[in-house]
């Protein structure tokens, strides 16, 4: 059921997490939504998990959740899924504490169920195996089905990346032909700008935003400067149950 995703948002508060309060986590870029969608119109987030920055399972989960909020946010009207594009360049077994993961697991089924598309999982070392083999029985049927491999040497594994992206826009990383890398200076104006039209979705909605943070009062700035870029969020859930898995870890909780 939905009550248990419902609850965690009324106290976890996800739409009050601004760019502000987690920049320090993207400075590597080893989670952020690219400047692209998939064919299907699918929000698409790239993840890089040997780049990890921090040692706070909090924090790393606290900035995986806004990175979620603004992925659902940026979704087309038609859409309701995104996709996860993992690239392990630079991973070790000691780059993914198994903790943060199964709480990771736990955020993607239980909190935001239904809404992943499709988790490509881009050239993994051999040396993973071993630790999808334990990551494995955290995920529940219908999150599993949605998982693929894909080498870069596995002409019939390309053909997936083909299939779902254009690869004009796609990472060079992942087998496309845009050699655009990520820069921070430039991601961090688009979250504060994902950040103005959530904080005006939010006040449309009868939810009151901090009035002493920065983004308030850039949304007032940009109201009395023309037009309202603001739009509608996407609902959050799809009507379906919220899956069951395994008895994990407990839901985090935002401090």
């Amino acid at each position: 059921m939905m009550k248990s995703a419902v609850k965690w948002r009324t106290s976890y508060k996800p739409e009050k997490i601004y760019w502000d309060d987690i920049a320090h986590e993207a400075e590597t870029g080893k989670i952020y939504r690219a400047d692209y969608k998939d064919k299907h119109g699918r929000t698409v987030l790239v993840l890089r998990p040997g780049l990890e920055n921090t040692t706070s399972g909090k924090g790393q989960i606290k900035y995986l959740v806004y990175c979620l909020e603004k992925a659902i946010m940026n979704l087309t009207e038609d859409q309701e899924k995104m996709v996860w594009l993992t690239d392990f360049q630079s991973w070790t077994l000691g780059s993914t504490p198994l903790k943060v993961t199964r709480e990771t697991v736990n955020v993607l089924q239980d909190c935001y169920p239904e809404r992943l598309g499709l988790a490509i999982l881009y050239n993994p070392p051999r040396i993973f195996e071993s630790f999808w083999k334990i990551v494995k029985p955290f995920l529940d049927h219908e999150t599993y089905k949605k998982v693929k491999f894909v080498y870069s040497s596995d002409k019939e594994s390309q053909k997936i990346m083909a299939d779902v992206f254009d690869l004009d826009k796609l990472d060079s990383a992942f087998g496309g032909r845009n050699p655009a890398t990520f820069e921070y200076n430039s991601y961090a104006e688009r979250m504060r700008a994902d950040d103005i039209k959530m904080g005006s979705s939010c006040n449309s909605n009868g939810i009151t935003l901090p009035q002493d943070h920065p983004h308030v009062s850039a949304d007032k700035e940009a109201k009395n400067g023309g037009d309202s870029d603001a739009s509608s969020e996407a609902s959050f859930y799809s009507g379906t149950d919220s899956p069951k898995h395994e008895e994990g870890g407990s839901i985090p909780k935002n401090s």
